[in-house]
């Protein structure tokens, strides 16, 4: 079963939460509104992913998100918020957030994006992946593969790196590749080890951070 956490300050819309995640199946180890507490909490209940409002009354979703990682670095965390404001997206993504979903999503989307986070993958609402990929390309110092001294990667897995930055499950890689499942998870975890990373978080933003897409 899921561990999920739940850190939003309106009451009202936390319990609602809470209540859509466990009728759906998944196990609400915590709540709370705070995000220090949510920092201190998440270090007992260690959930497998934590879905966090990025408005909170005592400190900002980001510092949040370095306390969260800090404590449980193999945490997923789902950003739910009201604001679909650049610099907000992209504040997150920076700081470690595997997604990040706008509070105007349907309950089905809602709890798809949970499930795919907590499965490895990085879930945006529609616009959003391309507003960050955009916004990471544009910033980045050094076109990927100037690097004499970088990796070097094969045509296969770099086009299945830029499918990961744009959010793609393993299942809809394969599909548009005409790939087999398990060929996709191999190209990943060699992309994985020759990057020297650890999981598909990490490499979604080794892949935004380079400009692919």
């Amino acid at each position: 079963m899921i561990r999920v956490m739940v850190v939003d300050d309106h009451p009202m819309w936390r319990e609602a939460v809470g209540r859509d995640l466990a009728a759906a199946g998944y196990e609400v180890v915590a709540t709370t509104g705070e995000g220090r507490q949510a920092v201190r909490i998440a270090a007992a209940a260690r959930p497998d992913v934590v879905v966090l409002d990025l408005q909170l009354p005592d400190v900002s979703g980001v510092e949040v998100i370095n306390g969260l990682r800090a404590a449980l670095p193999e945490v997923r965390i789902l950003m739910l918020s009201a604001s679909g404001e650049q610099q907000d997206v992209l504040d997150a993504v920076k700081a470690g957030a595997a997604g990040y979903l706008l509070k105007s999503a349907g309950p089905a989307e809602f709890l798809d994006a949970v499930s795919r986070t907590a499965a490895g993958d990085t879930v945006f609402t529609p616009g959003l992946a391309g507003l960050v990929l955009g916004e990471f390309r544009r910033l980045a110092v050094e076109p990927a593969g100037s690097d004499p001294g970088a990796p070097r990667l094969t045509e296969r897995e770099t086009e299945v790196l830029r499918l990961v930055a744009k959010g793609l499950s393993y299942r809809q890689i394969a599909e548009r590749l005409v790939l087999s499942h398990r060929t996709v998870q191999n190209h990943v975890q060699n992309t994985l080890g020759k990057l020297q990373l650890h999981n598909r978080v990490e490499l979604t933003r080794y892949a935004i951070e380079q400009g692919l897409d």
